[in-house]
């Protein structure tokens, strides 16, 4: 299934500073956040609760003071950690809220592949049901809990919607083979990916290498040192191919339609920092005022204070923050993540690639 588990996981079924100066809304602490003391936030009482800050004033902003200041964003990017509910919350009021400053909107989702485009336009034009929509595009299991209310949002207004993101079958197959693997696919299925399919962004890569190596220490079922570094080249391949074919994707929806403005919801890797997916975006069109919302995880407790103890690092991450609560560890014992972990690298190592040309 398209399924994502958390980012680790994806690195394993693809495998086995920065760009700031592209976002239009750039940071520039103010005299008096410097001369007045940060403001202060409640607990975070709900897992669907979350606080909004501005990144250039470093102050509390609620739903109608960010839409007010995106007002004029072509594309609006919403990173995510995929399945945590206050995310999927705040893409839903904050498209609705979009709309009724800008109707002229597009939706575009990672979670959707360019192969599902198809698809999706038959379920907006009611032509088929919402299980022939999951089953055909092999929809991720939390759709109908996090994303369908954003596409029956689209789907009754008649709004665009853009499957932005390349196969993952696609994907998986240069993380295993590398990226002389799209050289050998058939020209249409050579289509669901970006002309300019690893573009990457400075700074890019070593954060990647960072995640990796971080979440990877200590596993006892790591390959010879030889071995994870021609895997972990391969799964940052995989991960640009990603990157750029949304990026791509976005672009052509904006060429499409060029007086609308472009929500897009990814995971928040994909995003964070002005990278990613983002650099490849403004890398082909600078022109392009772009907005990132990132997302920032705290314990409930901590948020009264965090404005004052936040880091300048953490401001980085995009435009406009905001504050969730975690989600409850999938697994407390080591031997039962190894082992979660294990099952993932064998079942992506079963899944087929996409049938290839023979070379001429």
């Amino acid at each position: 299934m398209k399924t994502e588990q958390p980012f680790f996981f994806t690195l394993a079924l693809t495998a086995l500073a920065g760009l700031s100066g592209c976002s239009q809304f750039p940071s520039s602490q103010s005299d008096s956040v410097a001369q007045n003391p940060p403001a202060q936030f409640a607990p975070l009482t709900h897992l669907y609760d979350y606080h909004l800050i501005d990144r250039d004033t470093r102050e509390p902003t609620n739903l109608p003071g960010l839409v007010k200041k995106l007002a004029h964003a072509d594309v609006i990017f919403v990173g995510e950690y995929h399945g945590n509910q206050a995310s999927h919350l705040l893409q839903a009021q904050l498209q609705a809220a979009l709309f009724a400053q800008h109707p002229n909107q597009i939706l575009s989702l990672e979670q959707f592949e360019r192969d599902d485009q198809a698809v999706i336009e038959r379920y907006l034009e009611s032509q088929i049901g919402e299980k022939t929509l999951t089953d055909e595009t092999d929809a991720w299991p939390n759709y109908t809990g996090s994303y369908r209310p954003m596409i029956e949002f689209a789907k009754r207004h008649f709004l665009p919607v853009v499957a932005a993101n390349a196969p993952g079958r696609i994907v998986r197959c240069v993380g295993r083979h590398g990226p002389d693997y799209l050289n050998r696919l058939p020209p249409n299925q050579r289509d669901w990916v970006a002309q300019n399919p690893f573009y990457d962004p400075p700074g890019y890569q070593p954060r990647f290498f960072e995640f990796v190596t971080g979440q990877a220490h200590g596993e006892s079922t790591s390959p010879k040192k030889t071995d994870v570094t021609q895997r972990q080249r391969q799964s940052y391949q995989a991960q640009l191919l990603r990157d750029n074919t949304m990026a791509e994707s976005l672009l052509n929806a904006k060429r499409d339609h060029p007086d609308a403005q472009i929500l897009h919801l990814n995971g928040a890797f994909h995003s964070d920092e002005f990278l990613g997916t983002v650099a490849a975006l403004a890398q082909r069109a600078p022109q392009l005022r772009i907005a990132v919302i990132s997302p920032v995880r705290i314990e409930p407790e901590q948020a009264h204070g965090w404005l004052a103890q936040a880091d300048e690092q953490t401001f980085e991450k995009g435009d406009f923050l905001y504050l969730i609560q975690p989600q409850p560890a999938e697994y407390v014992q080591a031997q039962k993540r190894r082992a979660a972990m294990q099952k993932q690298f064998k079942q992506a190592e079963q899944k087929p690639c996409l049938p290839m040309r023979t070379a001429s």
